[in-house]
């Protein structure tokens, strides 16, 4: 069983930037597929960014060149640095791993941007 809990969220101004976080309670491994999702109220949550354990990275076209995704194995910690943020930015973020056939979210962490 793994946990993964999420921080960094804050209120920020438009053009902003955030650093999210997301420790796992034990051990990530490089068949471990991290990524962050995001939900907006009355929204579906989407993918936002992921990142295999050879740091291969795929972004939703939206965030891309804005967001970047890392992850520190040795931390057990994947991280969503976010630049230039928007109101349409606005929502809570989840962290996500896969792990074989298994899936594995946080509780999410609230980001809200101001215009």
């Amino acid at each position: 069983q793994v946990q993964l809990v999420e921080s960094g969220g804050d209120l920020v101004q438009a053009g902003g930037s955030l650093r999210l976080s997301c420790a796992a309670s034990g051990r990530i491994f490089s068949i471990d597929v991290m990524g962050w999702y995001r939900q907006a109220p009355g929204k579906q949550r989407e993918l936002v960014a992921i990142i295999t354990g050879g740091d291969s990275t795929n972004y939703a076209g939206s965030v891309k060149g804005r967001f970047t995704v890392s992850r520190d194995n040795a931390k057990n910690t994947v991280y969503l640095q976010m630049n230039s943020l928007k109101p349409e930015d606005t929502a809570v973020y989840y962290c996500n791993l896969v792990r074989a056939v298994r899936e594995y979210w946080g509780q999410g962490t609230q980001v809200t941007v101001s215009s």
